[in-house]
């Protein structure tokens, strides 16, 4: 459940969206391993009005609106900012500049907090909404881009004044207060010292809550280097992936079509430089779709593991919004397969059943933990049972970069749950000597190996696991000593997929 869509929860990546890379090159970061000059680079959907006077400049109000939406209505940044630029009208480098702001604003939030409260004598929780998104977004300008500082201060007070028109003195004052301090004197003064609370001074420098980044260094075996690299990779805008699907497309040829080049993993990926994916001809006939590399990888590794037997039933256990199905329907076509694609909410089914069309995929708008007793779930019916299981979607924070904040420790424990009880249903689902691929968009081990362990376990059927690695393509380096697999930004280019696969033996 980590295909791009944008319907998709939280904890989806929307891989539809591919926010222009930034043109200033970022500040030096003290502290700590990953320190060093770096360039800095996944709805409901919600519309900031706009109240007094706008400011002058339509990119800027364009962003402003999208954090607002962000902040007061929980919408999601990549819905609400493409309604806002075609509302606005915006093209060409004032949507990629809007897009920028937006996006850099709500990745290094809890940072710029720190600093407005810093510069304001006060707790940002304690400033008026509309008046602290402005704040945010000058905040950025100022630290985060060659945006110069008289530009950023005389806009996000004029900003200010059409939001929240009494704090417009005070914005003035806190603009100018920031400004008269670098980025690394600000991270100097803030972040708390890396020899004594290194995951404390990475959460300052490199805009990632400390909980989160406590459990990247987990399942990093705790080396605090490597999780600085993964951070600097999170902080950087994806690079859209398209998937050619089987059958219908060559990726090679996709990459000539839409000026791309063949990704460095999947035989079915293809790199996108930039553009509107949605507007591809390749999309609309259903020669491809949105897909992050990693996703395409799981998937394929799936239909790579040997099966004993028949093999023509397959089961896609949480299929929405449907990029997977796609991808396991278009090659059941070719090897004369049939998928059932599962799927509980109707809104997602409605999108896996968009996804298939024309493909061997059967779409059930069901629960999938109701496998044997729904009729069309029957235990053992399935030679073959993925379960890209609902997670945090900390593997693709690049993708969606307000989720981190949003996301808490206490989103686990409903989450795992589900996610072993998926697992045991997809155990039961499996006939004995076929296999079930659990994926999760999450490198938390309580989301991953833990999950798979316990799953395993209360699912009262014997299994094995299987090396994932021999799966996936000869060549990716890193893939650790198995039997499953952790892919990485920092490493793979990939978000961070975690990958079991499981034989019913008994």
């Amino acid at each position: 459940m980590t295909d791009s869509n944008p319907a998709d929860q939280p904890h989806r990546a929307d891989r539809r969206h591919s926010a222009d890379r930034p043109h200033n090159a970022g500040p030096r970061r003290p502290g700590g391993p990953g320190s060093g000059r770096e360039q800095n680079r996944d709805a409901r959907s919600g519309r900031a009005p706009r109240a007094g006077r706008p400011p002058s400049d339509p990119a800027r109000q364009a962003a402003y609106e999208a954090i607002a939406a962000v902040h007061r209505d929980d919408a999601y940044a990549n819905l609400v900012l493409s309604q806002i630029l075609r509302e606005s009208r915006l093209h060409g480098r004032d949507a990629a500049f809007a897009t920028e702001l937006t996006y850099g604003t709500l990745r290094t939030l809890g940072t710029l907090d720190l600093i407005i409260a810093d510069a304001a004598g006060r707790d940002v929780a304690r400033i008026d909404p509309p008046a602290r998104d402005a704040l945010r977004l000058g905040a950025y300008q100022l630290l985060f881009t060659r945006v110069p500082s008289h530009a950023a201060v005389n806009q996000t007070v004029d900003l200010v004044r059409s939001v929240a028109p009494g704090a417009a003195g005070f914005a003035n004052a806190v603009m100018r207060g920031i400004s008269e301090t670098s980025l690394d004197d600000w991270l100097t003064k803030l972040a708390p010292d890396y020899a004594e609370n290194p995951a404390a001074n990475l959460a300052v420098v490199h805009n990632h809550p400390e909980w989160i980044i406590r459990s990247f260094a987990e399942s990093l075996g705790g080396d605090m280097e490597d999780t600085a690299r993964l951070l600097i990779e999170d902080n950087q805008p994806p690079t859209v992936h398209l998937c050619a699907r089987p059958g219908r497309a060559d990726a090679v040829d996709l990459a000539d079509e839409v000026g791309g080049v063949p990704g460095a993993f999947s035989p079915y990926s293809v790199y996108l430089s930039g553009g509107a994916p949605g507007e591809l001809a390749a999309i609309r006939d259903g020669r491809a779709h949105v897909q992050d590399e990693g996703s395409q990888l799981v998937a394929a590794a799936l239909l790579a593991a040997p099966v004993e037997g028949q093999d023509d039933r397959w089961l896609d256990l949480c299929a929405g919004p449907g990029g997977k199905a796609g991808l396991l329907g278009s090659i059941a076509a070719l090897r004369g397969a049939e998928v059932t694609a599962v799927e509980i909410a109707d809104h997602r089914a409605r999108l896996v059943e968009q996804a298939t069309i024309g493909l061997p995929v059967t779409v059930l708008p069901t629960d999938g933990r109701t496998v044997g007793r729904d009729p069309d779930l029957p235990e053992e019916g399935f030679d073959r049972v993925l379960v890209d299981a609902p997670c945090t979607g900390l593997g693709s924070l690049r993708r969606r970069p307000e989720s981190r904040w949003r996301r808490t420790p206490a989103d686990l424990p409903p989450l795992t749950r589900l996610q072993r009880e998926l697992l045991v249903a997809a155990l039961r689902a499996v006939r004995p000597g076929g296999v079930v691929a659990y994926v999760t968009c999450s490198p938390h081990m309580v989301e991953t190996q833990v999950t798979v362990s316990e799953g395993a376990r209360r699912s009262g059927v014997e299994v094995d696991f299987v090396d994932a690695r021999p799966l996936l393509p000869p060549g990716m380096p890193k893939l650790g000593p198995g039997p499953t697999v952790q892919l990485w930004p920092h490493r793979h280019g990939t978000d961070a997929m975690f990958l079991a696969v499981l034989r019913r033996t008994g």
